[in-house]
């Protein structure tokens, strides 16, 4: 195996990147490094009382909704290689594994592609955004240690009115965990893959501190897509005074290399093809860290957080494979105040944060192919800019008990994102050097330096009822928005100098019914301003979808077997006509592509005593189309796996779990553009095995 960058130390390219950020970028939000560290020294001298885990997601958003949580002990056993093998058991959640860490999500909605798509969803960590509004990476959930989580809560539908921007289709929260004692896990697999995992947790005097490590590597089931990475995350709590603090830090690194699409109809079946990768010289590094203190005291939340990350990669899936760096610095404080008022109860609050981030695209070598390609993708910088923004919100949250056990919901938030954008290179469509191209210009059009601004309001209006027993129901009208994110608004093409796009927006009614061990919930939601990119290149924002789905997710106990089953069916539709990008024809009523009806997972778990348990998995994705005009479409797949433990000791645990048991062919994405049916295959039936240490 081999990497473009050998793996770092998270410590070092931490003490790297901020002092570098610092001394560069971080001067404007200086502030904002303030809060978010002096929190951490003052706490230092204050004795330590109960240790509070704040930003859980439900406490936030309330009962109402559609929330499904994945709590640390199965995130454990489950031992994921990818966060997918976690996240599909949520039901209407569907994470389409990519090359190595890389992926896309779905929740109610299709999987989304391009630059932007990543603003449809909205990750948290310990309940603060993981990036700023505006400059998401659609790969974000690899700059979390989910491995490690306290739990992970996945809340589906629009919640912008409580969490703002980009919670348009749904929200995933990772929750730190609060390790106890030391332990120590090692495990080993299939295609060279290995994996470590470190936790130490306790008191020092009066405070805790706790700690959680893990690295991973594997050389790849396919040529050349190895990776190597490495997640720590930092946990103190103390009592400052009449505060309870909590302080985290968190770190990532990734080095892989990354495979291409294997190209022509079901080429996940052929043996070789399915194990090829025809582009080698790909790759992606990245990092990121974040730090965030967390103060609660009574019914005064107050969170403060900075952040950076950092990222190249090669677009192997252009002409020309040009190379993007981008990076950013962020930070930023939400506070929030609980209060009572006649029958009223709620809370009030705001938000604000700053971030600095730049992007650069260059394109070291000419352009292989036709003509047209080599006149129009010239070697060179395509892109060079800086982008500054600001995000300012306020927002409010109220319940009212009615009778006879019914409650009245009300949420609104008022946001306002304002970007101050610089063009670091030749403002039009040229060459590098300032000429023109042929066939009618260059692809890659830079827009003039400019600011753009967004103001959206979202709000959420519901009735819940407490039918007793641990049973409820709910009635919900929600809205959502995400505004156009920087890659939409100033990477643009040939002809378009500016993207004059709108905010998208959502409207959404549900209905649920849950009790301790299963929910239901039906949902019918219509999206404006759908942002895509039209037959000319250009980045618009006139488009409309709907969509109608119903989720189920329920567990039985029976003696010594458990059964849990998650399952979802949903249509996605496109709700207007047009000419798209590749020469797609999108017809009012046609399938969203890479949006199937069905998808399902079910679990039997056998546990007849405390030593040792059996778990098996399946795990459903149903057919679907791969393109918007409906003429091509993945016939879908079931996967069956299994993982089991036994305690041979207190002290040590044996685990080992086998995925993809009946070795099916199948492709993890399905895709169909410029005539041609494309791939990411599926790993083959493959295992791992470990022990874990209770030190």
């Amino acid at each position: 195996m081999r990497f473009r960058g050998e793996a770092i130390n998270p410590l070092v390219f931490l003490f790297l990147a901020t002092s570098r950020c610092l001394r560069r970028k971080l001067r404007p939000l200086a502030g904002l490094v303030l809060l978010a560290v002096v929190p951490a020294t003052l706490s230092a001298a204050y004795p330590i009382g109960e240790i509070v885990v704040t930003g859980a997601l439900s406490e936030r958003l309330g009962s109402a909704g559609s929330a499904s949580r994945i709590n640390g002990d199965a995130l454990a056993e489950i031992r994921y290689n990818h966060i997918h093998e976690a996240l599909s058991r949520v039901p209407g959640v569907w994470v389409t594994r990519g090359s190595g860490q890389e992926h896309l999500t779905a929740i109610r909605s299709a999987v989304f592609t391009g630059p932007g798509a990543c603003g449809e969803f909205l990750y948290l960590e310990d309940g603060l955004p993981i990036r700023p509004a505006g400059f998401c990476n659609i790969n974000n959930l690899f700059e979390i240690n989910g491995e490690q989580a306290g739990s992970i809560e996945v809340w589906r539908g629009p919640s912008s009115a409580v969490l703002g921007g980009n919670a348009l289709h749904g929200v995933i929260n990772v929750l730190t965990a609060n390790p106890e004692g030391a332990s120590l896990s090692i495990q080993g697999g299939s295609y060279g893959y290995y994996q470590a995992r470190a936790a130490l947790g306790g008191h020092i005097g009066r405070h805790y501190v706790g700690l959680s490590a893990h690295g991973s590597q594997t050389d790849g089931y396919r040529d050349s897509t190895g990776y190597g990475q490495q997640k720590f995350t930092l946990v103190h709590a103390a009592d400052a005074g009449n505060w309870q603090v909590r302080n985290t830090l968190s770190a990532t690194n990734l080095n892989q290399e990354t495979g291409g699409y294997v190209q022509g109809f079901e080429a996940y079946e052929d043996s070789n093809l399915r194990r090829s990768n025809p582009n080698p010289e790909a790759y992606r590094d990245a990092w990121s860290w974040r730090v965030a203190s967390h103060w609660r005291r009574e019914q005064t939340r107050i969170s403060a957080y900075l952040r950076r990350s950092h990222m190249e990669f090669l677009q192997h899936f252009l002409p020309g494979q040009p190379t993007e760096t981008n990076e950013q610095t962020s930070g930023g404080a939400l506070v929030s105040q609980e209060f009572e008022a006649g029958a009223w109860a709620g809370q009030f609050g705001a938000q604000i944060e700053a971030m600095h981030g730049s992007l650069l695209e260059i394109q070291n070598r000419p352009t292989d192919g036709s003509a047209f390609l080599i006149a129009t993708r010239p070697a060179g910088r395509n892109y060079d800019y800086d982008v500054d923004s600001i995000m300012a919100a306020g927002f409010y949250d109220l319940n009212r008990p009615l009778t006879g056990g019914l409650s009245l919901l009300h949420s609104l938030r008022l946001e306002h994102l304002n970007y101050d954008y610089e063009n670091r290179h030749l403002t039009g469509n040229s060459r590098d050097d300032g000429s023109a191209c042929g066939f009618g210009g260059c692809l890659y059009t830079r827009p003039a330096s400019r600011e753009d601004r967004f103001t959206e309001v979202a709000g959420r209006l519901g009735i819940e009822q407490d039918f007793g027993a641990h049973h409820s129901g709910y009635l919900m009208l929600s809205t959502g928005f995400r505004p156009p994110q920087a890659t939409e608004l100033y990477r643009l093409q040939q002809g378009q100098t500016v993207a004059d796009l709108d905010s998208e927006r959502l409207l959404s009614a549900e209905v649920g019914f849950r009790s301790s061990t299963w929910s239901l919930s039906a949902f019918s939601e219509w999206t404006r301003n759908f942002i895509f990119r039209d037959a000319s290149g250009f980045n618009v924002s006139d488009g409309k979808t709907k969509s109608l789905g119903l989720e189920f997710s329920g567990d039985w106990y029976l003696g010594d077997h458990d059964l849990s089953l998650a399952i979802s069916y949903a249509v996605h539709k496109y709700d207007f006509t047009r000419d798209a990008v590749r020469g797609e024809q999108i017809e009012d009523g046609n399938m969203m592509d890479s949006a199937p009806r069905w998808l399902a997972n079910a679990r039997w778990r056998y546990q007849p005593g405390e030593r040792w348990y059996s778990e098996f998995e399946l795990s459903q994705v149903g057919e679907h189309y791969i393109n918007a005009a409906n003429t091509a479409k993945y016939e879908g797949h079931i996967v069956l796996n299994w993982r089991g433990s036994y305690r041979l000791t207190e002290h040590i645990d044996l685990f080992a779990r086998v995925i993809n048991l009946l070795d099916e062919r199948y492709a993890d994405r399905a895709d169909y553009a410029f005539g041609t049916y494309r791939y990411f295959p599926a790993m083959p039936v493959h295992g791992y095995v470990g022990v874990n240490l209770v030190l």
